[in-house]
């Protein structure tokens, strides 16, 4: 077998493990390969599932993330995903490995956290589990959402002539994760950098899942294809133009960039689209639409208070992404972002 990475081998280790037929049968009317699984539900609604696992070491440290940032990031993360399709986030169910330097007073902190999120979007929270674990403590969530059936957004649902949208700015997670592992310029040392804007360390610590802007997507009909940017522009990106089928065009000028995180990357000498397509955890949306939408989903976002950002568009080909530079080249760009698993894990 080749070489496969992360997305790869969860095809190898799923597909065709079970029929459509008896999926269909259980309900499922979408499964594996998007943000959520879609169930069928009563009364006119569906369910969505997406579950995600925190690991200490690999999505956290000490240095960078406190125990209830921990807490609301595990969850907020998840309820990004329901937001990814559209729908309204539900109930949660939270499992805990806990290693022995992890004590009752560190884990109630980690409970404020996933608390804290789960009020300020209406989230349940009614059940889990509990284990301990050697070393590093382990975080899973699941979210389960509802959304009106048959309305559930997909990554499949881009068309040529369609455009590309974000609704915010990316890399600022990135950046902020790149102050906290440094040390701070004002306390010394060979490997310091300049301190991080607040505006950086808060995207990354404590991101705000895209909810809102969503529900309108799928409320006016305008999300043809929707995915939300977990592990970076480019992934994200590469992951709609497989699913769909699809070339995306992405214009160097048009990517948005915070004047924050602009000059926070040019004091670190890192050139800002690297973050801003490759960064990940920003937990806002990218997303395609139909031309004709186009002013009204600028006035309806304007209204709301939600940024909207036109970034590209969709073209007919083999699926790959494409970047129209500021000098007017084209080249594409390559599927990457945070990966568990790089290509060779399996050789």
């Amino acid at each position: 077998m080749p070489p496969l990475d992360e997305f790869g081998l969860i095809r190898v280790w799923t597909e065709g493990r079970q029929s459509k037929e008896m999926l269909a049968k259980a309900g499922v009317t979408l499964g594996i390969g998007d943000d959520a699984a879609v169930v069928a539900g009563s009364s006119g609604q569906e369910w969505l599932f997406a579950m995600d696992t925190m690991v200490e070491e690999i999505h956290f440290r000490n240095e960078t993330m406190s125990e209830s940032d921990v807490g609301y990031k595990a969850l907020a993360a998840n309820i990004s995903d329901i937001a990814a399709m559209g729908g309204m986030p539900k109930f949660a169910l939270v499992s805990v490995s806990v290693p022995p330097q992890w004590d009752s007073n560190r884990m109630k902190q980690l409970y404020d956290g996933v608390y804290m999120c789960a009020e300020k979007y209406g989230v349940a929270v009614i059940g889990g589990d509990t284990t301990s674990a050697p070393r590093h403590l382990v975080v899973s969530v699941t979210v389960i959402g509802s959304i009106e059936a048959g309305k559930a957004i997909r990554r499949s649902g881009a068309k040529a002539g369609q455009f590309v949208f974000l609704t915010g700015p990316t890399g600022l997670s990135a950046g902020g994760l790149h102050g906290l592992l440094k040390k701070p310029a004002d306390e010394g040392g060979p490997d310091s950098v300049p301190v991080p804007p607040h505006r950086l360390v808060q995207a990354h610590q404590r991101p705000s899942p895209s909810v809102k802007a969503g529900r309108i997507l799928l409320e006016q009909g305008w999300g043809a294809s929707l995915n939300d940017v977990s592990d970076g522009v480019a992934s994200e990106a590469w992951e709609i133009a497989e699913a769909s089928h699809v070339k995306l065009v992405l214009k160097e000028t048009h990517l948005p960039l915070s004047g924050e995180l602009v000059a926070y990357a040019r004091d670190n000498g890192i050139h800002p689209l690297d973050w801003v397509l490759y960064g990940g955890e920003d937990y806002v949306l990218l997303g395609t639409a139909d031309k004709r939408h186009e002013l009204a989903m600028k006035e309806h976002f304007r209204a709301e208070g939600i940024p909207l950002f036109i970034i590209g568009e969709v073209e007919a080909g083999q699926p790959e992404v494409i970047l129209e530079t500021s000098a007017g080249a084209s080249k594409p760009i390559h599927k990457r972002g945070y990966n568990h698993f790089p290509k060779g894990y399996n050789e």
